[in-house]
């Protein structure tokens, strides 16, 4: 039976774990650093900011299932960190190899570069939106090592396994999933939230320009 002034061991505090897409740290007084810091949130940006804002706003098929290639490729990640248990240079509740942020910015440049070719845009502007991910996603690769979170051999995994998943996502959604593009248009679900799909249109643009004035046209003239 434990004496009444025996010392009683104080409970320990639960783990904490980090989410790992938002945990960046700089250098206090590191402009770079700084900047860098604010590269590496650039994931979260093009979830929020940009996928978010596109299925309230737009709701192209295209649109969802290259977000929906993202989060597999996220699920990717964590099942091969897990499988190779390697740590990041960070102490962190996390596994390092590969590196989740490289992969997500190069499944997105990977898979936007492909989406803006395969639409044969006119003239220029096709070739010039594939160039823009580009700086982005290896600003954000330097970034994660600049920071001390990953080694070099952890981004440039990062960055292969997204340009290979990438470009596979690619072409499972445009050659064997967009054959269900119709069907799911004309679904329920599809009518009821207004799924579309345009990959049948070469310049989207184009289209809702000249359908717009068109309708600006008619009601003025009504």
């Amino acid at each position: 039976m434990a004496s009444e002034f025996e010392e009683v061991a104080p409970p320990i505090p639960p783990a904490l774990k980090a989410v790992t897409l938002t945990h960046v740290r700089y250098r206090r007084g590191d402009p770079l650093g700084h900047f860098l810091a604010w590269i590496s949130l650039i994931p979260v940006f093009i979830s929020l900011g940009g996928f978010v804002s596109h299925f309230l706003f737009r709701r192209e098929l295209q649109g969802i299932f290259f977000a929906l290639g993202l989060i597999v490729s996220q699920f990717l990640n964590e099942l091969i960190k897990s499988s190779v248990r390697q740590s990041p240079l960070e102490t962190c509740d996390s596994h390092g190899w590969p590196s989740s942020h490289s992969q997500y910015m190069f499944f997105f440049a990977t898979y936007l570069t492909l989406l803006c070719l395969g639409k044969r845009r006119r003239g220029g502007s096709g070739r010039l939106l594939a160039l823009l991910p580009w700086p982005p996603a290896i600003l954000t690769m330097y970034s994660r090592v600049y920071l001390g979170y990953h080694t070099v051999a952890q981004v440039f995994a990062g960055a292969a396994i997204g340009v290979v998943f990438g470009a596979l996502w690619y072409w499972i959604v445009n050659t064997v999933l967009v054959e269900y593009f119709p069907m799911i248009e004309e679904s329920a679900l599809g009518r009821y939230f207004y799924i579309k799909d345009t990959s049948h249109i070469q310049d989207v643009l184009k289209f809702e320009y000249d359908n717009a004035r068109a309708a600006r046209k008619k009601v003025a003239t009504d």
